[in-house]
């Protein structure tokens, strides 16, 4: 897909839809998800550097799994050829005024990180927001080092720190990176 292509403005934001690349399938999350999905979120090196460390706890996830099902964004990773899940993550706060998307929540399984398999989620999810938007934002912790690397090398572009509440109301710290179609057509 080219970047250049004219957003179709007329359309709805589909905030969960079906992408398919070589590696990768990416779907709507469901709620017979839940076993698959702790497999992966179990592992505690995963939240190692989020702000959310304990996410690998089953009470902990099993509240972070209700909101994403709650928040009609979230998405469920599966590798293509073994048809196992693989991880997740999120379109969240799309503005149309703005002409603005968030993208987040994403964890993948170690076993995927790095190289082919992460830069295809964010190819496959972005491509799909270009459609409808001219800038997806990332909001990072800011200790999240590997995260914020990820996102610079695709050519996300680190814009301000903020402060906002998490789902208990506890008061957390974010960076906050966007990308637009040039600015990843530059980075490629």
């Amino acid at each position: 897909m080219s970047y250049r292509e004219p957003l179709n403005r007329r359309a709805t934001f589909d905030l969960q839809p079906r992408l398919t690349g070589e590696l990768l399938e990416v779907r709507p999350l469901a709620p017979d998800d839940w076993e698959g999905l702790f497999a992966v979120a179990s592992d505690p090196l995963i939240w190692q550097q989020h702000p959310a460390s304990d996410r690998y706890q089953e009470a902990v996830f099993t509240e972070f799994f209700r909101e994403a099902l709650a928040s009609g964004g979230a998405l469920i990773v599966m590798d293509r050829t073994t048809q196992e899940i693989i991880g997740s993550s999120r379109y969240f706060g799309f503005d149309s005024e703005i002409s603005e998307i968030e993208i987040g929540w994403t964890f993948l399984a170690r076993s995927h990180w790095g190289g082919r398999p992460n830069a295809e989620l964010k190819r496959l999810m972005l491509d799909h927001a270009f459609r409808f938007v001219e800038t997806v934002v990332f909001k990072i912790g800011p200790t999240n080092f590997r995260s914020r690397k990820a996102v610079e090398k695709i050519g996300a572009v680190l814009t301000e720190r903020r402060e906002e509440a998490d789902l208990n109301g506890t008061p957390v710290d974010h960076v906050v990176y966007r990308i637009k179609p040039t600015t990843k057509e530059a980075s490629t």
